[in-house]
């Protein structure tokens, strides 16, 4: 999985936010402990997370 950045989310409306947090616990469910995609789907899944929490303070 690659790396899902804030500035890419900003895009992205609440049900697309939502599946790309599903394909990224996905990705973090299927990847092997200490690898470069495991980093890459917990940073996403934070960033993702966070971006939600934002608009959800500021709609």
């Amino acid at each position: 999985m690659k790396l899902v950045t804030r500035f890419e989310l900003a895009a992205k409306n609440e049900n697309e936010l939502r599946g790309l947090l599903r394909e990224a616990f996905n990705a973090l469910a299927k990847s092997e402990f200490d690898t470069h995609q495991r980093r890459n789907a917990l940073a996403s899944i934070e960033n993702i997370q966070n971006e939600l929490a934002s608009r959800a303070l500021c709609p």
